[in-house]
């Protein structure tokens, strides 16, 4: 009679455990399902406001680069007023040759050939590549 007692206490103990475990778990399931759902609803929120974000830089971006651009217009204009609408050709080759500048410094710079005529009105080969020539000895 002694050791029916001790095994039947751990079959009770071992019977308890599963009973809770029975109820316990599926519990424990839909809990973790509600704060994996919480989590992703979180989530989709933030990447929602990121993307707001974005577009209201983009927006302001887009209102800047038009400003500039009108800054720029005006100012084109009111040089066009200073010049009177003339413009001499040495005028237009320091014009030339400032955005001959810009191009050297972005690496753009295409090959110039110019012709013989008044001016000496610039050809640009913008098709051109450069090749190495070899000295013919």
């Amino acid at each position: 009679m002694k050791s029916s007692k001790p095994i039947g206490i751990i079959i009770g103990i071992v019977v308890l455990i599963i009973i809770i475990l029975m109820f316990g778990l599926p519990l424990y399931n839909v809990w973790q399902q509600e704060m994996a759902g919480k989590a992703e609803m979180a989530k989709a929120e933030q990447n929602r406001k990121i993307l707001i974000e974005e577009a209201r830089a983009r927006l302001e971006a887009e209102k800047l680069n038009a400003q500039a651009e009108i800054e720029r217009a005006k100012g084109m204009a009111e040089a066009m007023k200073l010049e009177n609408g003339t413009l001499n050709t040495t005028y237009n080759q320091y014009l030339f040759i400032r955005t001959l500048e810009k191009l050297a410094d972005k690496g753009d710079l295409p090959q110039i050939i110019y012709m013989p005529a008044e001016g000496l009105v610039p050809v640009l080969d913008v098709n051109h590549t450069k090749k190495s020539v070899t000295p013919v000895e």
